[in-house]
């Protein structure tokens, strides 16, 4: 499995921006599919997930109401739409898939990572 993540770049504080994850195999429906973040000088942490079938969905605290994560089995695709963006939102973003169908906030459980897609925001 390969995930493939796009869609970073520089934006200002204020702005939106959606972020994309490919997934490599017919079998993305059986997966729960998480998005992590590292900024610089911390931690990788947890921002949204989804489950398999797209019906439920989890957030940090620091992000709701203004991401959204949802995906498109046909597509193979999971999406972070951001909204409202703010400088403390500047790092590095992964994509992650869980082939037992975990999405919450919890690392080791996500057996597969995308490469990161960075994601700066000035204000």
């Amino acid at each position: 499995v390969q995930l493939q993540a796009s869609g970073g770049g520089l934006v200002q504080a204020g702005d939106s921006l959606r972020l994309s994850c490919v997934f490599s195999k017919r079998t993305f429906t059986d997966y729960g599919m998480g998005w992590f973040r590292q900024a610089p000088r911390k931690e990788r942490g947890f921002v949204a997930g989804i489950a398999a079938n797209g019906g439920d969905t989890r957030y940090a605290d620091s992000v709701k109401g203004r991401f959204t994560i949802a995906r498109d089995n046909a597509k193979n695709t999971v999406y972070l739409e951001m909204n409202n963006l703010k400088r403390e939102d500047t790092a590095v973003y992964y994509c992650a898939a869980s082939r037992q169908g975990y999405y919450g906030s919890y690392g080791p459980p996500y057996t597969h990572w995308g490469q990161g897609t960075l994601v700066t925001v000035s204000s």
